[in-house]
């Protein structure tokens, strides 16, 4: 299938729209913003446009990738906010939630469920976990390498440019990747933290903990009063649908973030799964838009779509800003350490497996 890379300003033209949904989800989407940390030139734009006193603000001097690509080496854009889905880390081996044969969904069909997204569903985990910690197996941190386009993302912070990366992955190919805790907003959670699904018990549980118990394909239950164990930081679950505590995510859309941010990626992503998808609904109620996005109308003015997988397209924005080379030398570096570390583990497991088998007979031998 096709992907794709698109661009945007978030000034709301008149006229035709084009929606992301009519896009596929392992898509890139780039959205230039009005760069709002000044915000009387924010609420000055805000009226314009709503009162139809003009136009918006052309950010880009072109609708192409070059033209992102002279955007954002011209010293203007500085808060670049990342969107990203599923289909960042295909090229990783992990399968999406939605191609046929190979879906994470699809998979998980031994399992009858009612419906593919009762999994995230937290009252159906609750009667029935196992098929979502047999996802959870599939998806286990350490299991894959990131991909380009998550190093490319690195790439962003390590430049000073990335405000924040709003993810709906739980893989943390972002966290293998180099960024950091407060560079995310796990938007479906991570495995880094576990806690008891009980309010009156919310006991926390390690990665460690929590690894052991997955792969022993042990359902995991709270040691302090028996209900079930899942992951999710305690300040933001993995996202199960229907669980209504949502506000750290959506806390995001205060002054902190979206109004200030001056480029919007989205990569990998229909936008179509809650809670994710209402992020970028709100973002545009909250900037005065509508209707979507714009690619090919005659009025056209802030989005730019590009053709390409997800890594290409990263390497191709890249390759435009004289970044490629170093982009090449950080996956290569970066994926070396990982398969030394990977290694050694291996190594280690070996030996400890080793010990163990011996010790019996020794002891016998006594």
């Amino acid at each position: 299938s096709k992907h794709y890379i698109f661009f945007s300003t978030l000034h709301q033209p008149e006229g035709r729209t084009s929606q992301l949904q009519d896009h596929p989800h392992d898509s890139l989407y780039f959205s230039v913003t009005i760069g709002g940390s000044k915000i009387l030139d924010f609420l000055r734009s805000l009226f314009s446009r709503t009162l139809g006193l003009g136009t918006g603000e052309k950010v880009l001097d072109e609708l192409t990738l070059d033209g992102v690509a002279r955007y954002i080496q011209s010293g203007k854009c500085k808060d670049i906010i990342c969107m990203v889905g599923a289909g960042i880390s295909t090229s990783a081996g992990i399968p999406d939630f939605r191609s046929p044969e190979t879906g994470l969904y699809a998979n998980l069909q031994k399992y009858n469920l009612p419906y593919p997204q009762a999994i995230f569903q937290i009252d159906y985990f609750k009667k029935h976990p196992e098929p979502f910690f047999a996802l959870a197996k599939e998806l286990y941190p350490g299991q894959f390498k990131p991909t380009v386009c998550h190093y490319f993302i690195r790439m962003l912070k390590d430049k000073g440019l990335l405000r924040r990366c709003y993810s709906q992955n739980i893989d943390t190919l972002e966290r293998a990747a180099g960024l950091q805790e407060e560079d995310l907003v796990e938007a479906h959670g991570t495995f880094y933290t576990s806690h008891c699904v009980s309010f009156l018990c919310r006991k926390e549980y390690t990665l460690d903990w929590m690894k052991e118990k997955i792969f022993s394909e042990q359902v995991p239950k709270c040691e302090k009063c028996n209900d079930l164990v899942k992951p999710g930081e305690s300040n933001l679950k993995i996202a199960f649908f229907f669980q209504s505590q949502y506000i750290p995510f959506t806390s995001m859309l205060d002054f902190k973030d979206f109004p200030r941010c001056d480029l919007l990626i989205i990569m990998g992503t229909s936008l179509q799964v809650q809670p994710f998808a209402s992020l970028s609904d709100a973002l545009m109620g909250m900037l005065g838009f509508g209707g979507g996005m714009d690619f090919d109308s005659d009025k056209a003015y802030r989005d730019v779509v590009y053709l390409s997988t997800c890594d290409d397209g990263c390497m191709a924005l890249a390759d435009l800003l004289g970044w490629k080379a170093e982009l090449e030398e950080l996956v290569r570096q970066e994926h070396a350490l990982i398969d030394s570390k990977d290694k050694k583990d291996k190594a280690k497991t070996a030996n400890q497996s080793a010990a163990a088998e011996e010790k019996p007979a020794s002891n016998k031998s006594e």
